[in-house]
């Protein structure tokens, strides 16, 4: 791909996301339930947004899978959902995840 393809296709990709993103490291929890039982798991994200985030979570989801998403910044709790799976990691898979009705100051962060 030649240089102006790809400042179109990132152009047209900025166009499409909604707000700023940032890179920051935030340690959080996910929760969601399997065959009817609670589950919870330890992670961290790479990239917040007020929309949503990058997180690396060590369990295999699939794509639309429902979590509930705890900030351990802030100790705020916001319902999400997985958008977007990426690849496996040695910590684990990279997913991108938008919250579901969120608070703008979900992150703690001026965004």
């Amino acid at each position: 791909m030649n240089v102006s393809r790809e400042v179109a296709a990132e152009a047209k990709l900025q166009r499409k996301r909604r707000g700023v993103r940032v890179n920051s490291r935030v340690p959080v929890s996910v929760m969601w339930e399997a065959s009817g039982d609670p589950r919870k798991m330890e992670a961290h994200t790479r990239i917040v947004g007020p929309y949503g985030c990058l997180a690396v979570i060590a369990q295999e989801f699939a794509v639309q899978q429902q979590l509930e998403l705890i900030n351990h910044a802030n100790e705020r709790a916001n319902p999400a959902v997985i958008v977007w799976k990426g690849n496996q990691r040695v910590e684990g898979w990279e997913y991108g995840l938008e919250l579901i009705e969120p608070e703008m100051d979900f992150w703690g962060l001026e965004l």
